[in-house]
């Protein structure tokens, strides 16, 4: 072969070699490698994104609406179940794996294949799920005082929310509820910012410990069985004026930072993924559409990295009346710092307002690229590129007894014992678990929805069996000896009650289920027949009266006939430890954690305020002895 040949052949391996490599890279992205730092691979993937592509992975839509087809085309970056937005009725772990699987496979279909994150509202327990445990709302675990506790249900909730193939919970809610008429105070732990920072433990149960060293504000989500969490609502929705729920929060700069922002101080050092907005305002200012607290205060100053996401159709409610000047909701909102938007069925709407804005330069497009990259960054983090798709080995958490047991604990320590018999000298509690015959009255005696309370299986919560779970009335027959008859009458009459010879009566009653604005009260009385109840049971026998309410209610007008008085919040599915504590196998440990007015002309009353004049304490609570057996 000659010299020219040879040059010939060389030439044509190169050229062969470089087509390769050409090839190999074609194959190969940074931000497909795990092993590349997540600030490489966002930074790869961003370059090769276009516009549509960047407002997709800022838009959240509901499942009603959602499909692989949807997904697909509009290349959505989030799905949600709203309260109740379920794939069947009592739909199992399998039915709900495989509706996430479908819509993620709708993202991974995409030119990029960016994964989705699919979010829910899981607020004391995987509340929506059929068969899920439910744990007590925020304002009993608040009771507690218990860090240790409310990380261990953090952990199981978010084991329960893998269970079903979902990565996002929107909790916890570290609202500091500062008036019981507020329809969301429930979700509140406490009326004390102190309490509600306490409880921010939450947060590493459901998303993992943050390593040691990391920086802070940066997103930490550790593993297939920890979930992204989102702290919310951001900022001072439980301070609004006369506790109107999405309403105005009036007090100066020193008192709302000093109630309002400490938790989100410690959220953001715990590494919370997202932080969601508030529909409240703050002297005026909607806080969907406030740039101070949202870009300079929390992005710059508190230097949190995840990202911001709006409320369910946070930025149509910037306008009143809402959705009267979409144009400027979209921009007031990217202004503020939102980066992911829950518009849950206007998404097209969304999607082509905010994509002519940004070609049209009334939003910069530097705006649009620090959301993506908060967005990415949340999805790098929680190894979503890695492993997209759930499987159904989790299914076996879901409404564990492991977990139901946790729940137990929950309730025992969540309840307050307010009165214990008419005189110290003759304490009613612990009851005798051997009576000839006792009484089991009052509405929520026997109904798993009304123990449970809002945001269960529906938005607004239901009456009666809509899940498993234990109500008060199975677990006294479980608890007493064989040998006591339990007599259950749901609203006896006084006649009823004399002419039976009771040794004792347990009265179980209080506020029916509610969700936000249809829970706001003006005047936080316990519904008939609940007060009926009370006067003929407690008129006639010795009993216990077990409050079941999301808040402090009207209880002094009955208080001289009831012999022992017990604040049990919203405990859940799991009754049985209400009775693990009335008779006697626990003590009473729970101390108020929220004011107990006497009457709401006093309201707002918190702790440490001048007309400070109380029925019950900040911090009351008696306590009882375990029953030796």
């Amino acid at each position: 072969m000659g010299v020219k040949n040879m040059g010939k052949a060389s030439v044509l391996l190169i050229t062969v070699i470089c087509c390769w490599i050409s090839m190999a890279e074609a194959d190969y992205f940074k931000y497909k490698d795990p092993k590349k730092p997540i600030g490489v691979r966002i930074k790869d993937l961003m370059k090769r994104m276009t516009l549509e592509e960047k407002i997709g992975q800022m838009t959240q839509i509901d499942k009603k609406v959602a499909s692989n087809e949807v997904i697909n085309k509009y290349f959505i970056g989030s799905v949600l179940s709203g309260g109740g937005s379920v794939p069947a009725k009592q739909a199992s772990p399998k039915t709900w794996v495989d509706m996430v699987n479908d819509y993620q496979k709708g993202s991974l279909s995409t030119r990029l294949g960016i994964p989705l994150i699919y979010g829910i509202d899981a607020v004391h327990g995987h509340n929506n799920v059929y068969k899920a445990t439910i744990f007590p709302h925020n304002v009993g675990l608040g009771v507690t005082r218990d860090p240790v506790l409310v990380k261990k249900i953090g952990a199981a909730t978010a084991r329960e929310v893998r269970a079903t193939g979902i990565q996002y919970a929107f909790a916890p809610c570290i609202a500091v509820c500062r008036d019981p008429r507020w329809g969301r105070c429930y979700e509140s732990y406490s009326e004390d910012p102190k309490i509600v920072k306490l409880m921010t433990e939450i947060i590493p149960g459901l998303q993992g410990e943050i390593p040691a060293g990391s920086r802070k504000g940066v997103p930490f989500v550790g593993g297939p069985d920890k979930v992204a969490a989102c702290a919310k609502h951001y900022l001072g929705d439980g301070g609004t004026h006369l506790g109107t729920n999405e309403g105005n929060t009036i007090v100066d700069a020193k008192e709302f930072f000093s109630i309002h922002m400490p938790a989100y101080y410690d959220a953001v050092i715990k590494g919370v993924a997202t932080i969601m907005t508030s529909y409240s305002s703050w002297n005026g200012v909607k806080m969907h559409a406030n740039r101070y607290l949202v870009t300079d205060f929390l992005k710059n100053r508190l230097k949190f990295k995840g990202f911001v996401i709006s409320d369910w159709q946070g930025i149509d409610r910037i306008t009143t009346p809402e959705h009267t000047n979409y144009t400027y909701s979209i921009i007031a909102g990217m202004n503020a710092g939102i980066d992911m938007f829950m518009v849950p069925y206007n998404y097209t709407e969304f999607i082509d307002g905010l994509t002519y804005l940004v070609k049209n330069r009334f939003i910069p497009m530097s705006r649009v690229d620090d959301a993506v990259k908060r967005i990415l960054r949340v999805k790098f983090s929680m190894g979503l590129f890695e492993k997209p798709l759930a499987d159904y080995s989790m299914a076996k958490y879901l409404g564990s007894q492991e977990h139901r047991d946790l729940a137990r604990e929950a309730v025992r320590k969540t309840l307050v014992l307010l009165k214990n018999g008419k005189s110290l000298k003759k304490p009613l509690l612990p009851l005798p678990k051997k009576a000839s015959k006792i009484l089991v009255a009052g509405s929520h005696a026997d109904n798993i929805g009304y123990q449970c309370g809002g945001w269960t299986i529906e938005w607004q919560g239901l009456s009666g069996d809509i899940t498993d779970g234990t109500t008060i009335l199975s677990a006294v027959k479980k608890t007493v000896d064989p040998k006591t008859q339990v007599v259950y009458n749901e609203n006896p009459s006084d006649s009823f009650v004399k002419s039976n010879k009771f040794d004792y009566a347990i009265v179980v009653v209080g506020e029916h289920p509610y969700a936000e604005t249809f829970g706001d009260s003006k005047n936080l009385t316990i519904p008939e027949p609940g007060p009926s109840t009370i006067n003929n049971v407690c008129g006639s026998v010795k009993c216990v009266v077990v409050v079941i309410s999301g808040r402090p209610v009207v209880i002094q007008p009955y208080l001289k006939t009831i012999d022992a008085l017990v604040a049990a919040w919203l405990p859940g599915s799991e009754g049985q430890g209400v009775t693990d504590v009335l008779f006697g196998d626990y003590g009473f440990t729970g101390k108020l954690a929220r004011t107990w007015f006497k009457s709401v002309d006093q309201l707002p009353m918190n702790v440490g305020d001048a007309h400070y004049d109380p029925l019950y304490p900040f911090g009351f609570g008696l306590t009882t002895k375990p029953r030796k057996n």
